[in-house]
């Protein structure tokens, strides 16, 4: 089928199911891209300097540009819209387009969390219907249950921060483990002069004032900064943890099993329902549906919930949606207020 006559059909399924166009701007201020993927994301990007000395780019993603659109002109309330386009962006696979013809969908400011994301799911499934493939498959993630996960562990809060807010660079994220393991980051001289300090305190007057604190705040302190640095061994058994749980992977139906058996077993006051999940059956139509605690990974404003399509097309297996939950993302962007929003984008292939 034809690129353009894909595209009139499934912009024809999305309006069916109430959501209402609009157009996006094809450029954009390049730091509200790079400030959202990191530095290392400029290298994908075709930026250039404006007559003001502005830097801005082509859009290489159209879930930014339509939150700036609902940000600047200062949108309120609901939104179900959905737009066409493309997006540019290079590839480290020279084999790939630098030119991404999308069709994208969201729904903006409702507090509907769970409804919205099926309505996502099943938008992107009635759209699908216009693609031709012999199978294909449904990856969930959920970014949400992963930063619980964290927040829950025996480690200090600054390393709690660390591993959520680099979730989604995973070389990175791996070297955090490797130094939560070793205890690298640690400097052992400056251990063992708090310990001196504070065992030399000890012997002082605890109702002594030193600096506004009284000894007993600061032998506090010193005690959960002595404590801070782990021992090599509760390092490793927490990276352990983190690294079994992502590798938690099966049919939907059997994802809140599979992780409350890993919560139990790794002794994590925490329980997941069924009802959790979007979707819960294993197949639909010619798609299998699958749970991977590890997928979420590809963009860092995803909050919650996250899916992919992956069909296979003429012997060859294609990517044909994204999608996913991003409630900080307007706010990141610089809106004062915390803005709900879950959405997704159709590759448009031939």
């Amino acid at each position: 089928m034809k690129s353009k006559n894909l595209s009139e059909k499934i912009l024809r399924s999305v309006k069916s199911n109430g959501f209402k166009y609009i157009e996006l701007p094809s450029v954009i201020e390049t730091n509200h891209i790079v400030q959202r993927s990191g530095e290392s994301f400029r290298k994908f990007i075709f930026s250039f300097i404006d007559q003001m000395g502005n830097e801005l780019c082509l859009r290489p993603d159209l879930t930014i540009a339509s939150c700036l659109r609902y940000l600047e002109n200062n949108l309120k309330g609901k939104e179900k819209i959905f737009y066409s386009g493309q997006a540019y962006r290079k590839s480290e696979n020279k084999k790939n387009s630098i030119i991404r013809n999308q069709i994208g969908f969201e729904i903006i400011g409702s507090q509907s969390e769970k409804i919205d994301d099926k309505e996502i799911i099943n938008t992107s499934l009635k759209s699908l219907k216009n693609f031709k493939y012999s199978s294909g498959t449904i990856t969930i993630g959920n970014v949400e249950i992963f930063n619980l996960l964290i927040s829950k562990l025996d480690i200090p809060k600054r390393w709690k921060l660390r591993l959520s807010r680099h979730f989604w660079r995973e070389n990175y994220f791996n070297d955090l483990l490797k130094r939560l393991e070793t205890n690298s980051d640690v400097d052992p001289t400056i251990v063992e002069v708090d310990k001196k300090r504070y065992l030399k305190m000890l012997q002082v007057n605890q109702a002594s004032i030193i600096a506004n604190r009284s000894i007993k705040e600061i032998l506090n302190r010193f005690d959960k900064k002595i404590k801070d640095p782990r021992r090599p061994s509760r390092g490793r058994n927490i990276s352990k943890i983190i690294k079994d749980f992502l590798k938690i992977r099966c049919p939907i139906n059997k994802a809140a099993f599979e992780l409350n058996k890993f919560f139990r077993k790794n002794k994590i006051n925490l329980v997941v329902d069924q009802k959790y999940f979007p979707i819960s059956k294993n197949k639909i139509s010619k798609l299998n549906v699958v749970f991977s605690t590890s997928f979420g990974r590809q963009l860092e404003y995803y909050t919650g919930m996250v899916f992919k399509i992956d069909i296979k097309s003429k012997s060859r297996i294609i990517n044909c949606c994204n999608g996913g939950r991003y409630d900080k993302l307007i706010s990141d962007l610089g809106s004062k207020k915390q803005t709900p929003a879950v959405g997704a984008a159709l590759n448009l292939i031939n």
